[in-house]
């Protein structure tokens, strides 16, 4: 695998630009969607996964309408500068290798966690889901958490934000900074902080190595 630096080159975009969106993600969105919004779902449905999968729908198309009109539409771009382009079928079978791997690293994780420091990986989330598991809520929890999620955080947190930090600080802090972004914006899922944090460093340095997710 090389390493895509025709890709990554200088970043189109400023600090200004990537503080609004901060600002978005780490303070607006947590304010009135995560915890305004769904408090009033929840009290509307009277269900709380359904007004879950909900908010985490509307919380995508919030981070990607941000991300078009604060940093891609201002300076007339495409989504391909946040690595979202066409692949061709040869390209499937990496894709499939990382999930895998990602996935394993992941068990093994929670499981070390769980051992040695006695934190459990269960949250309001997942006790929501097992509580009413039915093959209709099992299909939305999956299409939410394993492709809703994963793409707008990949094209977010790696093809807009770790693109901005390499291109001035290098791989190394860059790596480090998006991860530790991408772990607090988990708030107030504590148990799995460290889990996210790992994981932001996973999907950085795949991304760093394999180049955009969705490429030619």
């Amino acid at each position: 695998m090389q390493n895509h630096d025709c890709f990554f080159g200088t970043s189109p975009w400023n600090w200004k630009v990537v503080i609004k969106l901060l600002i978005l993600v780490l303070v607006l969105v947590p304010i009135f969607i995560e915890f305004l919004l769904m408090g009033y779902l929840t009290e509307v449905l009277q269900n709380d996964f359904y007004s879950g999968i909900l908010t985490g729908f509307i919380m995508a198309i919030t981070f990607m309408f941000g991300l078009y009109f604060l940093a891609i539409k201002p300076e007339n771009l495409s989504w391909k500068e946040v690595g979202l382009r066409g692949f061709t079928s040869r390209y499937w079978k990496p894709i499939v290798a990382w999930t895998f791997a990602i996935i394993s690293i992941a068990f093994v994780m929670v499981i070390v966690i769980e051992l040695f420091l006695g934190i459990g990986s269960e949250n309001s989330k997942t006790e929501s889901l097992q509580s009413r598991m039915t093959p209709l809520n099992f299909l939305i929890g999956f299409v939410s958490a394993a492709i809703i999620s994963p793409v707008y955080e990949e094209i977010f947190y790696r093809g807009f934000l770790y693109r901005f930090l390499r291109s001035r600080y290098g791989v190394p802090v860059s790596m480090l900074a998006s991860s530790f972004i991408f772990m607090i914006v988990h708030i107030p899922t504590y148990n799995t902080l460290l889990l996210n944090f790992v994981s932001g460093l996973i999907f950085a340095w795949t991304y760093e190595k394999q180049g955009p997710l969705f490429q030619q």
